[in-house]
């Protein structure tokens, strides 16, 4: 996967993916996965996930990305707005696992918990309460 990063629909560029994140990798029976580490809002938009899979794809060779719930915006967590069935539509179409790591418990939503509880059903995305939960998942 060749990145591609689009500054003009972009939020985040070259220089972002080095300064704000640190990249753990964990080697799981799944494949490597690339942990996301970073204190800032990372996903905020649709292009903002492509950004971040092209880039782990091209800079980590890794097809399965593990980032903290803090990271995305909370458009994502707002059904209604369209963002998260977007982004994942765009992990399932390029073949990225993805697993969002996080308290999920105290989500009211009826709509969100069910979607969380169908997405935990597939092995493309899973919303997991913490990094060992997802390598767990990972490895088996």
């Amino acid at each position: 996967m060749a990145p591609s990063m689009n500054c003009h629909e972009s939020s985040m560029n070259y220089y972002d993916i080095y300064t704000i994140m640190e990249f753990l990798e964990h080697t799981t029976e799944s494949g490597e996965a690339v942990e996301i580490r970073a204190d800032e809002l990372l996903i905020r938009s649709e292009q903002d996930a492509l950004d971040i899979m092209t880039s782990i794809g091209y800079l980590h060779d890794s097809r399965i990305i593990i980032v903290d719930k803090k990271n995305f915006g909370e458009d994502f967590f707002d059904l209604s707005s369209g963002l998260a069935g977007g982004i994942l539509q765009k992990f399932s179409n390029y073949r990225v696992r993805l697993l969002v790591v996080g308290d999920f418990s105290g989500i009211e939503s009826k709509s969100l918990k069910e979607f969380i509880l169908e997405s935990n059903k597939s092995r493309q995305v899973n919303f997991v309460a913490d990094t060992s939960k997802a390598i767990e998942i990972l490895n088996g």
